[in-house]
């Protein structure tokens, strides 16, 4: 770790060089980071946010917490960047009325997929019963977030591969990696500072995620952001990291690549193969039960199966994989 890598604990933390960075433990299930870089002051300046959070209330008091930090608040951050398309790192947009909305082409597609009215109404069926394990487990993990007040602003700007923003003129790069944790993955690289901010193809001290791959993109995506000049890493959930953080993201993915193809090949089902497989290391780790998606997402790869992920089918499998070993 970095000598001022701060504490992983709620709220604002300065990083250096006019960025920082919003953390919230305990980083599992909707409690995403985000991300501040300005440049100047109110007035005459800029800034730009990385991400935006799972719901009104919280994201609208990250940018109280902003403003009173920084001076810059909704109305004067220009530019959001959404790394990648899951709510909880874009529900919040709509509190950015004047600012552009940055997001790669696949993540803006995809955003549609699970709009917050439908998050509502998943989870009051699973707090209804309704819906069996997968609505026990989905209503349980997402109790703390009010998806009823978010109200959907989809990206104003969109990208593919990689462009460059101007913040107070400072240069901010925006690399496409997905399709990995999901279709359009972007990380979000300050080279004057010797930062990144990652999005959720990091995961530090929590299970990785991926809902599209292939594997060998996000093992990919890790490698990039261990090659680079940067200090300080901000994952999409957990702690601030180093470059050992990223590699055991790396190695974790490797790992259930190959304890899965094992199985695949040796003819057990995807959910027998990701109940079998013995997690070791990882075990500890936040949100273990999402091994089952994983393993889903890898035995469609090996398929050559183009099926988008059940998500439905696979919240009752982490449930059930859940509740099993609790």
């Amino acid at each position: 770790m970095t000598a001022f890598t701060p504490s992983f604990t709620r709220g604002l933390h300065e990083i250096g060089d006019g960025l920082f960075a919003w953390l919230q433990p305990d980083g599992g299930w909707g409690w995403s980071n985000a991300g501040l870089i300005v440049e100047g002051r109110p007035g005459d300046g800029a800034a730009a946010l990385v991400d935006t959070l799972f719901d009104t209330q919280l994201t609208a008091e990250m940018l109280a917490g902003m403003e009173r930090a920084t001076g810059f608040g909704a109305a004067s951050i220009g530019q959001v960047v959404n790394t990648h398309a899951n709510g909880d790192h874009t529900h919040g947009n709509h509190l950015l009325e004047k600012a552009d909305i940055i997001a790669s082409e696949a993540s803006a597609r995809e955003m549609e997929a699970f709009s917050p009215a439908l998050l509502a109404q998943l989870k009051a069926a699973g707090a209804a019963g309704q819906m069996g394990v997968a609505g026990r487990y989905f209503a349980e993990v997402f109790a703390p977030f009010d998806f009823a007040g978010v109200q959907e602003r989809t990206p104003t700007r969109t990208f593919c591969g990689q462009t460059q923003l101007d913040v107070g003129g400072r240069a901010v790069d925006l690399i496409e990696v997905g399709p990995a944790h999901t279709a359009g993955d972007v990380l979000v690289h300050v080279p004057q500072a010797k930062a990144v901010f990652t999005g959720d193809i990091l995961f530090i001290e929590g299970t990785p995620i991926m809902w599209a791959g292939p594997v060998s993109n996000w093992i990919a995506a890790c490698n990039r952001i261990i090659a680079m000049d940067v200090d300080v890493i901000v994952p999409g959930h957990g702690p601030l990291t180093d470059k050992a953080g990223v590699r055991e993201v790396a190695d974790y993915l490797a790992y259930i690549d190959s304890e899965a193809r094992t199985r695949h090949a040796a003819g057990l089902s995807a959910e027998d193969a990701a109940r079998d497989i013995g997690l070791g290391r990882y075990a500890t780790w936040k949100d273990a039960e999402r091994i089952a998606v994983n393993v889903d997402t890898l035995y469609r790869e090996y398929n050559n199966d183009p099926t988008p992920p059940d998500a439905i089918r696979l919240f009752g499998l982490m449930g059930q994989i859940y509740y099993d070993r609790r």
